[in-house]
């Protein structure tokens, strides 16, 4: 199911629902390459080619960005807006994939420039039905961006 080896960035600091999310994201034939970030702030040195992550060519996009909200350091939503404010990142389709059932993470996850909002199942069996839903759909179906937008 991958796209010329686009990558996926699965920002998520619980290390049990990262391993969970790389076995769906397996157990579904998904072969993108995934980076996978701990916290909002590795995310955001990630994306734009700083910190830890200087030298990175940030014109590699992500085929596909996986967000958890919690996150240390900084807020997953802080690092919504920062990359919606980064032309090189404004377009990257962003799942935010929570255990939040807050109406108003939600609310505030669209606001923010979320593409979708998911909340992780938390039977493995739905879990692995929902990342495989995600990944056929923003990975297969779903026509990404130009590369540069017409203007």
């Amino acid at each position: 199911m991958s796209i010329a080896n686009r990558t996926i960035l699965l920002v998520e600091d619980n290390q049990d629902d990262e391993e969970l999310t790389l076995r769906a994201l397996s157990r579904n034939n998904i072969g993108n390459h995934v980076v996978v970030v701990r916290d909002g702030q590795e995310a955001i040195d990630w994306l734009e080619g700083t910190g830890p992550h200087a030298g990175r060519d940030v014109a590699d996009t992500p085929a596909l960005i996986l967000l958890d909200l919690k996150l240390p350091k900084v807020d997953g939503l802080d690092v919504l807006r920062r990359l919606r404010a980064n032309p090189h990142t404004e377009m990257v389709p962003v799942v935010i994939l929570t255990s939040s059932k807050e109406d108003r993470d939600r609310a505030s996850g669209y606001k923010s420039g979320a593409n979708s909002y998911v909340q992780k199942p938390v039977d493995f069996t739905e879990f692995v039905d929902a990342v495989r839903q995600l990944g056929m759909y923003w990975l297969m179906l779903n026509e990404p961006p130009p590369a540069s937008p017409p203007g």
